[in-house]
């Protein structure tokens, strides 16, 4: 079954590659998202991609996500940690959804280490670079799979 997957990224991922690369590794944004689109035209899954630095913006993303996308792979970034409007987003359009982070935020500064999201989440993939999302990605293709086809 094709599913529709949005990838969400927040304030500053743009930068990555050129942004503390000792703690978020060398792999730009557009290098992210060119892996995971194609590995999403390999399991035949159709995948929009959306990067913003501005919170209403990220808002306004989720709040699109309702009757358009089956699941999220979301980087909330710093928003993460912060914001409260993202939160009630999420609960409102109740997408299935996998929190990425490309660093160990729980090995962290302490700010970091909490998550406005974990506890909405199908799941949350920390620490592993730029494979997290692909991680987060596969692992959130499956859950989609299980709800569809819950006997297989």
């Amino acid at each position: 079954m094709s599913h529709r997957i949005a990838v969400l990224n927040g304030p500053n991922l743009n930068l990555l590659g050129e942004r503390e690369p000792e703690i978020y590794g060398r792999t730009s944004l557009p290098e992210i998202e060119r892996a995971t689109q194609e590995r999403a035209r390999a399991l035949g899954i159709e995948l929009t991609w959306i990067q913003t630095n501005h919170e209403g913006e990220f808002v306004e993303a989720v709040q699109g996500f309702k009757g358009r996308i089956d699941g999220a792979v979301i980087n909330a970034a710093a928003f993460t940690h912060t914001s409260l409007a993202v939160r009630d987003a999420l609960l409102a359009v109740r997408v299935p959804f996998v929190e990425v982070h490309l660093s160990n935020i729980f090995a962290r500064e302490p700010e970091r280490r909490r998550s406005l999201l974990a506890d909405l989440a199908v799941g949350v993939v920390t620490g592993f670079g730029a494979d997290s999302y692909r991680l987060g990605f596969e692992a959130l293709a499956r859950y989609l799979d299980a709800v569809a086809h819950p006997s297989r």
